[in-house]
């Protein structure tokens, strides 16, 4: 009996860690722009919501060498990129990422951005685990995704 015990209390355990891994950060409208020319960068906007709390740490894509947080800032009258480390993300607050604003920049294209594909982003949070997340690709100058997406939109298989 003591062994069943055990073994119940363990199972819980692993249940737990695999609840909290799962997290339950909302990730909508994942967009990006068309890139044109030998244009190497594109950014990514989205918007993410998590009811208890959560922190973006980490960004990756198979498209891209490296995705990454930025920030647009203006010192001096002169617009700048900064790098962000993590994206805080308040408790039942929505945080947008978007033109102009913090966004994800994608660095070292493996390929042009066409309008109509779509690509994986997986995201990592500290309390959530990652989630991967479809993409789409907009024309370019657009402002927004030209669908709206209701929730987390599933990475296609098989990229």
């Amino acid at each position: 009996m003591p062994k069943t015990l055990a073994l119940f209390a363990a199972l819980l355990l692993a249940a737990g860690a695999a609840a909290a891994q799962t997290g339950s950060v909302e990730i909508r409208d994942a967009w990006a722009r068309a890139t044109q020319g030998r244009a190497e960068i594109a950014p990514v906007y989205l918007s993410l919501e998590s009811p208890e709390g959560d922190r973006l740490t980490n960004l990756s894509t198979p498209i891209a060498s490296i995705a990454q947080l930025q920030a647009t800032v203006i010192e001096g009258g002169i617009r700048k990129l900064t790098r962000l480390a993590a994206l805080d993300l308040p408790a039942g607050q929505s945080v947008r990422l978007e033109p102009g604003a913090t966004h994800i920049m994608l660095i070292g294209l493996t390929d042009k951005l066409r309008p109509g594909q779509a690509f994986p982003l997986t995201l990592s949070f500290e309390k959530a685990g990652k989630r991967e997340v479809t993409v789409s690709v907009e024309k370019p100058g657009a402002i927004a995704p030209e669908k709206a997406t209701g929730g987390n939109t599933p990475a296609p298989s098989g990229r």
